[in-house]
């Protein structure tokens, strides 16, 4: 069983950038596909970019599509969202979600592992 982490949430202003990054326990992680999602309060938890194991093959939401970037650093463990020209509606907890193997997943259920959560707001 796979313990994920977010971290790098925050406060910033509309036009900002933050970088969250996702850690996770196992030395397989090189091999785990990975999503984050993001869950504004009243809002239904939503895509906003994934991964493949390998990072040769990423896919956004519409929503943050030339904004956000998702990367991963398999020597660390580590996958990021760096997340620029940040607006208000960015506003949610960001969560990662890992699964092992394959290309990359868009739908929650198809994630086996979740962190708890990190706070991003954006400020007007």
């Amino acid at each position: 069983q796979a313990q994920v982490q977010e971290s790098g949430g925050g406060l910033v202003q509309a036009g900002g950038s933050l970088r969250l990054s996702c850690a996770a326990s196992r030395r397989t992680f090189s091999t785990y596909a990975v999503g984050w999602f993001r869950q504004a309060p009243g809002k239904e938890r939503e895509f906003v970019a994934a991964i493949s194991w390998s990072g040769g093959s990423t896919y956004y939401a519409d929503s943050v599509k030339g904004r956000f970037t998702i990367s991963r650093d398999n020597a660390k463990n580590t996958v990021y969202l760096q997340m620029n020209s940040l607006k208000p509606e960015d506003t949610a907890v960001y969560y990662c979600a890992v699964r092992p193997g394959g290309s990359y997943y868009l739908r929650a259920d198809q994630y086996d592992y979740w962190g708890q959560g990190t706070q991003v707001t954006v400020s007007s």
